[in-house]
């Protein structure tokens, strides 16, 4: 196979690289929450039914920011319902996944894991059965400080600082027919418009999500984005977007290339958003929060619903993901990091058991999946500024987008260490040699090339038994010569390669 070229210069900015780009998502569905974040008498347990297991991970993993508490579930939930003493909070059904919602574990208990976990809470309110009222209440109890019934239940409940909750989700996926509460592009516009203006009239420090639409191939989409944005653009902060790329056709090369989709997901929403704002003269350009998106072998979700009645905390979607599943996530990572400049929040679902990188047993441990793997490296070492990247190299052929190319890249240069990562995917089949050329950025040398590899079985899994059977592996470091770096991508592959300074910087001394 011909090699592929990769040039890196300082000049070619896109953006910093946000920290909430490396968010998650924690639902009320399946063993998410209980069972996984959530399992009192778990020999990891603290005193609040928190796993410690899971909290350790989720640090490792790199989480910036969690949305909660959906999602579909948000849409028909009363979120006074999970706050209080908990033997009196109701059990209710659960529309959206088909269960029985103890309510054990509550709003009050999501703000104390987040706090735990290190990462900013993002709630999303429920305009689906609900509307402003309930909003305006939800707002008053997480972030007002005190003078008030909601605020001062809050502080009854043993939050005495208000939580000062900043990202706020106007509803979920309100495109869909599946969700409760499903509206019109217009009725959903003109509800979130009077909710944003409303919410913001009591803590106009907020951001808010306009929901855009649940995916790109449905048949409102960017129409829906228009029509919405008509009516919200001047109250938001954001348009949200959702996609899932599911491996169950057995297309692999297909699959490989799921970010190319999610590239031109972007860039429409950017053009439909650009054009609404032309439209109303606002010189302020809209961000996406692309608060979900995975791998998800989407087509066994039915048959789960189908075989049971109403029960609590159900095992539901818990895929089990592949060596060729890590690399589309890490190709995925890389295309949210090159639109910096527009994707200023983005989620991957879920956190635990349900399309998860990390999976648990009840009362057992819990482990890291093959996708937990480039999501920690690359929240790890994406710090500093995304810098354009526009390689050179062989394409292969697939039957959804055609030919594609086999390398997908980005670098992202910390200017404060002078540190340099680039990410690179190889889609292909076949071993991709890489031509870096670092004279841009001179004085650097490798320091490591991490690879996660679909290698000899590119179906391999973790599993509890066998937790460390996906991993990163280290491969040889390649020496920079005059600026210039040639390195081997390994077929089905997503590859870190990292860079420092030869000789470190000294800060001057004080004095």
């Amino acid at each position: 196979m011909p090699n592929a070229q990769l040039t890196i210069d300082p000049a070619f900015r896109v953006a910093p690289a946000d920290r909430r780009i490396f968010g998650s998502f924690v639902e009320h569905m399946g063993r998410c929450v209980y069972g996984g974040v959530y399992e009192p008498g778990h020999p990891t347990a603290d005193r609040r039914g928190l796993r410690r297991d899971v909290l350790d991970l989720t640090r490792e993993l790199g989480v910036s920011v969690v949305r909660y508490p959906g999602g579909n579930f948000v849409s028909s939930y009363r979120w006074e319902d999970g706050i209080g003493p908990v033997g009196d909070r109701p059990r209710r059904l659960d529309l959206a996944w088909k269960t029985i919602e103890t309510n054990e574990f509550g709003l009050d208990e999501f703000m104390t894991w987040a706090a735990e976990a290190g990462v900013e809470p993002m709630m999303a309110v429920n305009l689906g059965t609900r509307g402003v009222t309930e909003a305006l209440d939800l707002l008053e109890y997480t972030n007002h400080p005190g003078g008030t019934r909601l605020s001062d239940l809050r502080r009854e409940h043993g939050a005495e600082q208000p939580y000062g909750v900043r990202l706020w989700c106007l509803g979920n996926e309100m495109d869909g027919p599946w969700q409760v509460g499903h509206k019109t592009a217009d009725e959903y516009g003109r509800l979130a418009a009077e909710t944003a203006r409303a919410m913001k009239m009591i803590d106009p420090s907020i951001s808010l999500v306009a929901c855009g639409s649940s995916g790109r191939g449905m048949p409102t989409f960017a129409a829906w984005e228009a029509t919405v944005l008509e009516h919200t653009y001047e109250h938001v902060d954001y348009i949200s977007a959702h996609t899932y790329y599911d491996p169950s056709d057995g297309d692999r090369a297909s699959l490989l290339a799921s970010a190319v989709d999610m590239d031109a997901f972007i860039t429409e929403v950017v053009a439909t958003a650009d054009y609404v704002g032309a439209k109303l003269r606002q010189k302020r350009k809209l961000k996406i929060s692309f608060d979900e998106w995975n791998v998800w072998y989407q087509s066994r979700l039915q048959s789960d619903l189908d075989r049971r009645g109403w029960v609590e905390a159900p095992a539901l979607i818990e895929d089990d993901y592949t060596a060729v599943d890590a690399v589309v996530v890490g190709d995925l990572l890389i295309t949210l990091l090159r639109h910096a400049d527009r994707i200023g929040v983005a989620c991957q679902a879920q956190l635990a058991n349900v399309i998860a990188p990390i999976r648990t047993r009840n009362g057992g441990p819990a482990w890291r999946q093959s996708i937990f793997h480039p999501f920690a490296l690359t929240a790890r070492y994406a710090r500093g500024t995304v810098l354009r990247t526009e390689p050179t190299g062989p394409t292969y052929e697939t039957r959804r987008y055609g030919d594609v190319p086999a390398l997908d890249t980005v670098a992202v240069h910390d200017e404060e260490t002078g540190a340099l990562a680039v990410f690179a995917v190889n889609r292909s089949s076949q071993d991709v040699p890489l031509d870096l050329d670092l004279r841009g950025l001179p004085g650097l040398r490798a320091e490591a090339h991490t690879t996660v590899a679909a290698g000899t079985d590119p179906d391999a899994t973790n599993t509890e038994a066998d937790p460390q059977r996906v991993t990163p592996r280290n491969l040889a470091t390649p020496a920079v010569d005059g600026g210039r770096v040639s390195v081997l991508l390994p077929a089905t592959s997503w590859n870190l390669l990292r860079f420092v300074p030869v000789v470190a910087r000294v800060r001057a001394a004080k004095g």
